[in-house]
């Protein structure tokens, strides 16, 4: 892979306001050119419309179709995927572009941050046949080349990965039967035998939990179907062996999942109930879905305009207290005017932890308590006052954004 251009292809699906501002974050990438292709509802459309980007209407719950058609359009030899409900720092176009053009690589995959946007949801693990991850544990910032070990594939998170994008074509694409899930599993274990795939950890996006058809806004599932549908079909293809057993385990990790929110009172017993119906009702139709004939994805246009970016390289981390929040919300919006990448901190007093977001304005914005946790495993930085606080910060997030002048 030499190509200095990288293909994104966004997936949305009625949340036009998170696609608006993944592609915000997306105009804010340093080191890299971009073209991007997004698959997406009308609205969603509608919403992002610019010269500089592809849009395409798809307003069907299979990502993975979505996906083969954004694929089809791209023309970079590295293509990246990213979810609607994602956002990604400044330097993880970069850094996974220059993952994906290591010698021999197909594939390529940062770490994930979950919805606080300092934890980390995801980081890396290995996939087998029965479609269970295997965590790895992967000190410092690498990259690494990784090949998988026997029965297992190097697995890539959906909403940031890379692939050789001649490759991902030759083998099909994404297969239409996972409509969502586990649709990466099922390409790393076709992908697997033309090379390795590589992990740069700072290669980071943020991944908040939205609403979709399938959950609320409280993470609680509102249908099983697809899951148990998908998960049928992946052991059909990958451990015809084992189906039995690989029905035993979902039975027994969703039942799991449905009684813990019974726990936390997120669910009710009839919801429980009907959730599980839905678990079984998939599980019928995963195996009676037919097995897609998959044949390669063919390039379906000419090159695309970069996208143009917002973003001059320079940073600017503003500090401050939370009644002053009016202020320096105002500061940032003059330094994104100026094309700068603005990190803003606003420390109340107190022990309250910390919570990152990136909002619709353009801007990273960082909430909590100066005695407040940042990272959940260390204890409570007691007795700090905001100008460690401020250090601290810079330090943290200095590996992946610009937080001064680019001189």
């Amino acid at each position: 892979m030499t190509s200095g251009r990288l293909s994104v292809v966004v997936v949305s699906r009625h949340r036009a306001e998170a696609l608006r501002r993944c592609v915000v974050a997306l105009r804010q990438q340093i080191g890299a050119t971009i073209e991007l292709v997004v698959v997406a509802d009308p609205a969603g459309c509608a919403a992002i419309d610019a010269p500089d980007l592809c849009a395409i209407v798809f307003d069907r719950a299979n990502i993975s179709q979505a996906r083969n058609l954004g694929l089809a359009r791209t023309t970079a030899e590295i293509v990246a995927f990213l979810d609607d409900d994602a956002v990604p720092e400044p330097t993880w176009a970069a850094r996974l572009m220059a993952a994906s053009q290591m010698a021999g690589a197909v594939s390529a995959t940062g770490y994930v941050l979950g919805r606080n946007g300092i934890s980390y949801q995801w980081r890396a693990a290995e996939v087998d046949g029965m479609g269970q991850d295997h965590p790895l544990d992967l000190p410092g910032d690498g990259p690494y080349v990784l090949t998988g070990s026997p029965g297992r594939a190097i697995k890539t998170q959906g909403t940031n990965c890379a692939f050789d994008a001649e490759k991902l074509r030759a083998i099909g694409g994404f297969d239409p039967c996972f409509r969502f899930f586990p649709y990466e599993p099922d390409v790393h274990l076709r992908l697997s035998l033309p090379g390795p795939t590589v992990v740069p950890p700072p290669a980071l996006v943020l991944h908040a939990f939205l609403a979709s058809a399938r959950r609320n806004a409280a993470r609680v599932p509102l249908s099983l179907h697809e899951i148990a549908a998908s998960t049928a079909v992946f052991l059909r293809k990958h451990a015809a062996a084992q189906i039995a057993e690989g029905r035993d385990a979902l039975w027994h990790e969703q039942s799991a999942r449905l009684r813990h929110l019974r726990r936390r009172l997120r669910l009710n017993r009839a919801g429980e109930s009907r959730l599980l119906e839905t678990l079984a009702a998939g599980w019928a139709d995963g195996l009676a879905r037919p097995i897609s004939d998959l044949r390669p994805v063919l390039p379906a246009g000419d090159a695309l305009r970069p996208l143009e970016t917002t973003a001059s390289g320079a940073g600017r981390v503003i500090s401050g207290w939370s009644w002053q929040e009016a202020d320096l919300r105002a500061e940032a919006l003059r330094a994104r005017a100026k094309g700068e990448i603005v990190s803003l901190l606003c420390l109340s007093p107190g022990v309250r932890r910390h919570w990152q977001v990136f909002v619709p304005a353009g801007s990273w914005v960082e909430t909590g308590g100066v005695w407040g946790r940042t990272v959940r495993d260390r204890p409570p930085p007691l007795g700090q006052g905001i100008a460690a606080c401020h250090a601290a910060y810079i330090a943290r997030i200095s590996p992946f954004r610009p937080t001064a002048s680019a001189g």
